[in-house]
């Protein structure tokens, strides 16, 4: 063999070992992928355009509940407003009704101002309109509060004074200065009484 065809041999033989050794290792250039690598094995760019993908979603998810809180805010603020407004008119409505049934009232006040009858037809008038009131408050659900000949009762009586009286028990109301009145079972006012005090009760 002459020494051309054993020079060829031996470059052929050398391309060949190279070719191994790069297959080998992975290191084919067509497959190589472009660009630094990160530390899970992905391109940078790859790794980055998720990372883009994920804060854009997470803002996103963000305008979401701010926009849901800044709705459920409003709609709070307009019930409350509402509840506000409807508890007023319930008022107004309450105290329109009151002051519809004590109107006739004051007119017949007037009436009886304008008379030029006597005193007792005067007299006699008023204590019609006082009935008149009184039917008023009845219908109302309004209550007075029993004074004379009751046990003095702190819890609808306020006492005036006292009065030494030996014929009547201790504590029994004499005598009404003022009226008390109670709707259903809450206290208007107490009753203004004079109330009995027996001493020879007391020592007995």
């Amino acid at each position: 063999m002459s020494r051309r065809t054993e020079h060829q041999t031996a470059g052929h033989v050398a391309v060949e070992t190279d070719s191994r050794i790069d297959n080998a290792q992975g290191t084919d250039p067509v497959s190589a992928p472009d660009g630094p690598i990160n530390s899970e094995g992905q391109p940078e760019a790859a790794s980055t355009q998720a990372g883009s993908t994920e804060a854009a979603n997470l803002k996103t998810e963000r305008d979401q509940l701010l926009d849901r809180l800044a709705r459920l805010q409003a709609e709070f603020d307009n019930s409350r407003k509402r509840e506000q407004r409807e508890r007023g008119e319930f008022r107004d409505y309450a105290t329109a009704n009151v002051i519809e049934h004590f109107l006739p009232v004051i007119d017949n006040f007037q009436l009886a101002l304008k008379s030029g009858g006597s005193a007792d037809q005067l007299r006699t008038g008023v204590e019609l309109i006082v009935k008149q009131m009184e039917d008023i408050l009845r219908n109302l659900n309004v209550q007075v509060v029993p004074t004379v000949g009751t046990q003095f009762d702190p819890r609808v009586h306020e006492a005036l004074d006292s009065v030494e009286r030996n014929d009547v028990p201790d504590h029994q109301v004499l005598d009404e200065v003022r009226r008390g009145y109670t709707l259903r079972d809450k206290m208007l006012r107490p009753a203004l009484v004079r109330v009995a005090k027996n001493e020879e009760q007391k020592s007995a």
